[in-house]
């Protein structure tokens, strides 16, 4: 984890209240698929959480919703050239076993962007079969970068483009015949409930990525806790946000 002043190289809308930031560091810095950053906003005492979409070296890509003042203010305010303190890398993020050959992503809403660095890291070396789902046409989004694993299923709440339905009803609909090694998912708490449901009774090890408000970003404020099955608690931003889907509560 550092801190670091990075500097705004673009901060544009790309679907409906939806913006993609990119941002450059001056050094190098390492960052594994489903890991977050955490971003200064001036005016506001507590970073904002937002998980890193694309990194690449010294550049680095994250999407977020506007929410509220906050983000608004990101959105608005930090335009090309800007200054931009960041805290990165935070989390664990997602692993993928060498042996684990073909890899089901399933997202959903704001969860597809955790899921598009994991695509970008192991389309290479892994058969991906990717499953994202939106509201509508509209709010669709860096289609592009969710094509280059094996295959890709948009699916849409309201049917105006592919899938008519979930990410889950897509992919459960075609689990027999993939017959993925693992599943990676991120979005929606009650997305997440129906693929925990879903994969009961299924021995195929499934991770999920929670999305919770954060404050500190490193375990000491206890702001995202979260619970255990075995009722325990855990941390999402410390001990996540990454997690086997049957290690927490849904």
């Amino acid at each position: 984890m550092r801190e670091v002043t990075a500097t705004v190289l673009e901060n544009v809308q790309i679907a409906e209240n939806i913006y993609s930031l990119t941002f450059a560091t001056e050094e190098e810095i390492s960052v594994r698929p489903g890991q977050f950053c955490m971003l200064g906003v001036a005016g506001y005492p507590l970073r904002r959480p937002i998980a890193i979409c694309k990194a690449e070296r010294k550049r680095f890509t994250v999407c977020y919703q506007l929410k509220g003042g906050g983000t608004k203010s990101l959105a608005t305010n930090y335009t090309k050239g800007e200054k931009l303190s960041v805290l990165l890398p935070l989390g664990n993020g997602f692993f993928v076993k060498p042996e684990e050959k073909k890899v089901a992503i399933v997202g959903g809403g704001v969860g597809i962007f955790p899921l598009i660095s994991a695509i970008r890291a192991f389309a290479g070396e892994k058969e991906i079969f990717a499953y994202m789902g939106f509201r509508n046409k509209e709010a669709v989004c860096m289609e592009y970068e969710m094509q280059r694993g094996k295959s890709l299923t948009l699916c849409t709440d309201d049917g105006s483009l592919g899938f008519h339905g979930n990410a889950v009803q897509a992919f459960m609909k075609e689990v027999n015949e993939v017959r993925p090694d693992v599943v990676l998912s991120c979005g929606p708490t009650p997305m997440l409930r129906a693929l925990k449901a879903a994969m009961q009774g299924r021995d195929i090890p499934t991770f999920v990525s929670l999305e919770e408000r954060m404050g500190c970003g490193i375990g000491a404020c206890l702001v995202c806790v979260c619970d255990r099955t075995g009722g325990t608690n855990a941390r999402v931003c410390k001990d996540g946000p990454v997690f086997e889907i049957g290690e927490v509560e849904l």
